[in-house]
């Protein structure tokens, strides 16, 4: 495991760590009793029922389950862009569920990273691979020099396109730039939605070796999947049937 240790910057007031070791053993999300139901205009669906969980710090977390088992829903919650209609969402150690638009926004912002199927959708078409971390970390509040950005895109493969915008890099560059922008500045919880969904087996392989490795120095991974290659690399499962948990 390369240790996160060099990312830290102390001769530059205007660098932070790119991303740190968790410093406890709390989760990164808990949900407790959580129920989220979607209302039509003849019906009421619930897509989650009861989920009681931990996502753990320093894991990949693997979200599995059929069609409309409620996986895209508990990614939401868990990203902060929903809330629930019952029980408890935390993340960071703060009660999602008690919290404003407003106040949710900003949570997501500074402890949260959602990453897209689509690894184009995740970044900025105008702005070059180091521009977009630097991006990602002001912000979250953790601005970061040219350098330390430079060399986080290193430890994924790309310090030969960190000067390059979206367009000029295949799709597992700009998943792994947006693995990046994700850890960059030390959210609690990194969440993404079938992240190789869009991704031949190389570039997919490279993606998931690159999540493993900063899981190992301290991010939080959740992801959802059918991708066998995301099984192998998760440290734990959720298992979801028809909204609820199950073993």
């Amino acid at each position: 495991m390369t240790s996160a240790e060099g990312f830290r910057f102390a001769d530059d007031p205007l660098s932070a760590p790119v991303f740190t070791p968790a410093s406890d053993t709390a989760p990164a999300a808990v949900c407790r009793g959580v129920g989220k139901t979607y209302r039509t205009a003849t019906e009421q669906v619930p897509a989650l029922v009861d989920v009681t969980l931990a996502i753990p710090r320093a894991q990949v977390t693997v979200v599995v389950g059929p069609s409309g088992s409620g996986k895209s829903s508990l990614l939401r919650l868990l990203a902060c862009i929903d809330s629930p209609d019952a029980g408890e969402v935390l993340v960071a150690g703060q009660r999602v569920d008690r919290l404003r638009p407003r106040a949710r926004r900003r949570l997501r912002q500074r402890q949260v990273a959602y990453l897209f199927q689509r690894p184009g959708e995740n970044l900025l078409p105008y702005l070059d691979a180091v521009a977009q971390v630097r991006l990602a970390a002001s912000l979250r509040g953790a601005p970061v020099t040219a350098a330390a950005a430079r060399d986080l895109l290193d430890r994924l493969g790309l310090r030969d396109r960190a000067d390059h915008l979206p367009g000029q890099l295949s799709g597992g560059e700009q998943q792994r730039l947006a693995v990046a922008c994700g850890v960059v500045g030390d959210p609690a919880l990194v969440v993404a939605d079938e992240p190789t969904a869009e991704l031949d087996t190389a570039a997919a392989e490279r993606v998931l070796t690159a999540m493993e490795e900063l899981a190992a120095a301290g991010v939080g991974f959740v992801l959802s999947s059918h991708d066998p290659r995301v099984m192998a690399v998760a440290d734990g499962f959720v298992r979801l049937d028809h909204g609820r948990v199950v073993p």
